[in-house]
């Protein structure tokens, strides 16, 4: 089993970050377009090989997230209409995911086998997710799945402000 880390509201006006293990060593590098459109991440290992790319649709009337790992769509986060709270629905190839996604403490299944664990960890180096891999085949899936969720979640938070004025 592997025991990542990432931030929580890692998503800043320079939209770079890290992914770190538990001794706090960087794993992965996390890179976003600013001021670009289509907004995009794109997850790196150390050596600055793309291993994800993170796209928000443009000119869709409700958001959608496509994310790619290896050069195949892997997993399509998308927003639902609803008058009152927000409803998001989550596609993933080959892969379920159980729990409360939205609020970061899900479990990842494949073929009905936990391939990973996925909570929101508090007090540590300040408040993060932890990503508990334990198909380490599956990480770049997992590390990318986490990243999409906060974005859309990064999204929605980033709508509700200009909407409302919070």
């Amino acid at each position: 089993m592997r025991e990542l880390y990432i931030k929580q509201k890692v998503f800043s006006l320079s939209g770079k970050f890290t992914v770190k293990d538990q001794d706090e060593n960087d794993v992965y590098y996390v890179e976003g377009s600013f001021m670009q459109i289509p907004k995009t991440y794109t997850i790196m290992d150390t050596a600055r090989n793309e291993v994800a790319h993170i796209t928000k649709k443009t000119f869709s009337f409700l958001p959608k997230f496509f994310v790619e790992v290896n050069g195949e769509d892997v997993l399509t986060i998308k927003k639902e209409f609803s008058f009152f709270k927000s409803r998001f629905t989550m596609n993933a190839t080959g892969i379920e995911v159980k729990g409360d996604w939205w609020d970061m403490d899900f479990d990842v299944i494949r073929d009905g086998e936990s391939i990973g664990q996925v909570s929101k960890k508090w007090f540590s180096w300040g408040d993060s997710y932890r990503v508990e891999i334990f198909d380490e085949e599956m990480e770049a899936i997992i590390i990318s799945l986490v990243i999409a969720i906060d974005c859309a979640k990064a999204d929605q938070e980033a709508t509700s402000t200009l909407a409302f004025g919070n």
